[in-house]
């Protein structure tokens, strides 16, 4: 651990509306894929915990699920999720997309943010997308609206303006050691990483037709020599998209084994036979035997 007086270390939260390109922006500042992304909003459904470490200090990123209306108690245990890291960090950096226009989903997440005393980060993503001259434009849009310690544009996707982010952080964590030895990455189960990668290439592979009743469970890993054998069941809510998650003849499913196994691999370093199976639980995000089963803990947000 470091433990040099001028060391810093503390907690940082992500939060915004659904789709805002959270997960990405986090997988670039650690510059290593933990949280997953797609098209689809709502992608991210617990708090993943990544860390960043250089000698200056050490940030612990906290990627919420998206703010956004529940319908079901996942969509509850999300949103509770995300207001309440609020006040648990150091600071909280808001992601938002370049826009003069501040809608409704926005307005709920400022309502937030004016009950908390930690400082906010206004953070302009996308703006490899807009052209330089408007970034202004949309600063005072958002100015107007809460009294933010910083305003940084960036773009998550290509990395622009992200080292100017991180020492932006810096300035309001606390001195201290080190949280976490500077290898660490992340505290997530290596299970649960290797089940949020399968979801991802689900959804992705799925496109519009199956919507966000999936979940993932890893039922084994057995590590031999080079390889890692791998049991997963892809849960749907339906007997209709089992059949579409499985496809013709088994392709679509294999089409999903096929996009997961590299990322897999990349993560362990080392070959891995993947074996995918999908079960059908009706309901099951509203059920908090089974949210708890796919590690949503509902019982995290009455502490």
């Amino acid at each position: 651990m470091n433990e040099n007086p001028s060391y810093k270390a503390g907690f940082a939260t992500l939060i915004g509306r659904p789709n805002v390109g959270k997960s990405t922006l986090m997988n670039k500042l650690i510059g290593q894929k933990i949280a997953i992304t797609s098209n689809k909003p709502q992608t991210t459904r617990n708090r993943i915990q990544t860390v960043y470490t250089s000698d200056e200090g050490q940030i612990v990123f906290l990627d919420t699920p998206g703010i956004h209306k529940a319908k079901n108690k996942l969509g509850n245990y999300m949103v509770g999720v995300a207001e309440r890291t609020l006040s648990e960090v150091d600071v909280v950096l808001w992601l938002v997309e370049p826009t003069n226009y501040i809608g409704a989903g926005e307005q709920h997440i400022i309502e937030q943010l004016k009950k908390v005393k930690t400082p906010v980060i206004l953070v302009i993503n996308k703006i490899d997308m807009v052209k330089k001259e408007e970034i202004l434009t949309f600063i005072d849009t958002y100015r107007k609206e809460l009294d933010f310690a910083e305003i940084v544009p960036v773009s998550a996707l290509k990395g622009d303006n992200t080292d100017t982010l991180i020492q932006c952080i810096m300035k309001y964590l606390p001195y201290g050691p080190a949280f976490y030895d500077e290898d660490t990455i992340t505290d997530q189960p290596m299970r649960q990483i290797v089940a949020e990668l399968i979801r991802e290439k689900a959804l992705r592979c799925l496109d519009e037709e199956i919507p966000h009743g999936v979940a993932v469970s890893v039922e084994s890993m057995k590590y031999r020599k080079n390889i890692c054998d791998i049991e997963a069941t892809i849960v749907c809510e339906r007997d209709s998209h089992k059949g579409i998650i499985i496809g013709k003849g088994g392709s679509m499913l294999k089409k999903i084994g096929s996009t997961a196994r590299p990322d897999i691999e990349d993560l362990l370093e080392m070959q891995v036979n993947l074996q995918l199976w999908v079960k059908v639980k009706k309901d099951w995000r509203d059920s908090d035997f089974l949210l708890k089963n796919f590690g949503y803990n509902p019982q995290d947000l009455k502490r």
